[in-house]
């Protein structure tokens, strides 16, 4: 793989996606480069991928049932990269344990509404979340209010209603949060650490991990409730087909 040395690997200015390859089909793809594509204008960037070399890169790649497709853009590169999907049913049925992160969301900075190469606060925190028996740490945006996941976006439940923080709270909009948005009757509403201590239900939602329960928030436990299981069964049944 030969990368040339531009801004995005001396000042971070390039954007990523990771799609979802399902029998080798890519999953919200359209999503996915549309996102891509207002990262890139938002760097300046014209150096694009198009549907025709991935759908080619897909077909000639020797891929799992289930897989991950990694696509890193920046001025002069366009560079790929296939693994295999690491989550499994186990990890289903057992649901994810989160926690606060101390790092806090600038939501007066742009960078945090695209998916840049700036991800290493994403990745130190998913690191120190992972050695203290946590799989995923939510971050709070400077004014205390619930912004995402590091990996991931938040949705609550509560009597009956779904609730995720708005944009404006410092989150990266996922293509999956998108789809739950438009399948679904969910309120975008400012959320405090608070409003996950009293929720009915939590979950999780990004493009590789799909509709994740959640277990655990800090020290209080969660039973896994059946809004997550029913939005993760209309998902799956919506790639399925498409």
């Amino acid at each position: 793989m030969n990368i040339a040395f531009d801004e995005g690997y001396t000042f971070g200015l390039g954007a990523f996606e990771t799609i979802s390859v399902i029998k080798k089909k890519p999953i919200l793809l359209d999503s996915h480069l549309a996102r891509l594509n207002k990262a890139l204008d938002f760097l300046n960037i014209q150096n694009r991928p198009d549907k025709v070399s991935i759908f080619k890169w897909i077909d000639e790649a020797e891929l799992s049932h289930r897989a991950v497709l990694k696509l890193m853009v920046s001025e002069n590169n366009i560079l790929k990269s296939f693994r295999e999907n690491p989550y499994t049913e186990a990890d289903y049925a057992k649901g994810f344990a989160v926690c606060l992160s101390p790092v806090r969301r600038n939501e007066t900075s742009p960078l945090v509404f695209h998916k840049t190469f700036n991800y290493g606060d994403n990745i130190l925190e998913k690191r120190r979340a992972k050695a203290q028996g946590f799989d995923e740490p939510l971050f709070l945006n400077t004014r205390g209010e619930i912004a995402e996941g590091a990996t991931t976006n938040v949705f609550v439940v509560k009597d009956g209603q779904i609730f995720t923080p708005p944009i404006a709270a410092g989150l990266l909009p996922g293509t999956l949060r998108g789809w739950v948005l438009e399948h679904f009757a969910v309120k975008e509403k400012t959320l405090c650490p608070e409003d996950l201590l009293c929720a009915d239900e939590i979950f999780l939602t990004n493009a590789l991990l799909g509709v994740m329960g959640v277990r655990r928030f800090e020290a209080q436990n969660f039973m896994l409730g059946s809004v997550s299981g029913e939005i993760r069964a209309a998902y799956e049944g919506f790639y399925s087909k498409s």
